[in-house]
């Protein structure tokens, strides 16, 4: 067995900036990632541009520049693996939690599986839970939602050319990979349960997007629910009208949600309606004591609360919060 003092379970932004801030009160945590650092924004679409401007996406004091105001997705990846180098994180990557038990009082014990399957077991003080919300998407349950051709993330528009391709969703993942499956001569269609387009949609890209629906480029059906996918068509219905589309493949942009399971596993209590973990806000620390929860993943179900931006301050308070027990 393994023992550290504190473990901290995702790689991404918020979970490196609490290694961070540890690192500076004199504790080397271990993150330990079931892929690699920063494994959202890998999945992000391949030129995706940031909500945010490059510099509220620091971490750990390092300067994040870029020529433009707002960083792409392969800027973003090349800072943080900079970040993680400069400040010599200890990273288990390919590596998952398989579960968390509460030892006594003070000790908890993580196990641990890598890619080639072999077996870890740590023992630590103190787990920060920084595992995000994009693990798991929102799913329609629907017939025909699992068949090949229906995808829940989007990264390249190249395969869909000359395809006809539905996507689900208003927000601003419908709207970015609409954008990117016309720019590459997909024939789309898009489908939202909104009576007009979402307030969050981003300022720079809708109207290209409202362009194109209104020159019939992209055909947009609002009110739309969907009520069937098959092999070369997609059933929706308008109010009480029913009505298909031609379809090749399916974007089904439906947002995502955070693994409450992991957080049940590890006996943290969370809200059913909300997905909101149990914290205190002034230390971030969970009904289990020296389980903490850090980023987007703290804020349940609602994504639109905590990003890379405000959840990079999580670390100091957990980080304050764990070196003050002494």
């Amino acid at each position: 067995m393994q023992n550290e003092n504190t473990i901290i379970v995702g790689g991404g932004p918020c979970g490196m900036a609490c290694a961070i801030d540890l690192q500076e009160r004199g504790i080397n945590p271990l993150i330990i990632e079931k892929e690699n650092v920063v494994n959202t924004i890998y999945n992000f679409p391949t030129h995706q541009t940031f909500f945010s401007s490059s510099d509220k996406l620091e971490i750990g004091g390092v300067p994040f520049i870029t020529e433009k105001q707002k960083p792409v997705r392969n800027q973003a990846l090349s800072y943080y693996r900079e970040v993680s180098s400069r400040k010599n994180l200890r990273v288990h990557t390919f590596e998952k939690v398989t579960s968390i038990t509460s030892t006594d009082e003070k000790f908890k014990t993580v196990e641990s599986q890598n890619k080639y399957g072999q077996k870890q077991t740590y023992s630590a003080e103190n787990i920060i839970i920084a595992t995000g919300y994009y693990d798991q998407p929102n799913k329609m349950n629907i017939p025909g939602e699992e068949l090949p051709k229906v995808m829940h993330y989007f990264k390249e528009a190249h395969p869909f050319y000359n395809k006809n391709v539905v996507v689900i969703g208003g927000k601003n993942s419908a709207v970015d990979a609409t954008l990117e499956l016309h720019k590459a001569g997909a024939n789309i269609t898009v489908l939202y349960r909104g009576e007009q387009y979402s307030k969050s949609i981003k300022p720079w890209i809708l109207p290209e997007f409202d362009s194109l629906v209104r020159k019939e480029i992209v055909k947009m059906a609002f009110n739309a629910r969907v009520e069937e996918i098959t092999a070369d068509k997609v059933i929706y219905t308008v109010g009480n009208e029913t009505r298909e589309a031609a379809n090749d493949f399916v974007f089904a942009m439906t947002g995502y949600k955070p693994d409450l399971q992991f957080m049940k596993m590890a006996g943290v209590l969370t809200d059913e309606n909300s997905g909101r973990p149990y914290f205190e806000p002034e230390t971030m620390e969970t009904n289990v004591p020296g389980i903490y929860v850090a980023g987007v993943v703290a804020a349940g179900y609602n994504n639109n609360e905590i990003f890379i931006e405000n959840g990079r301050y999580h670390g100091e308070t957990i980080a304050r919060a764990i070196t003050s027990k002494g």
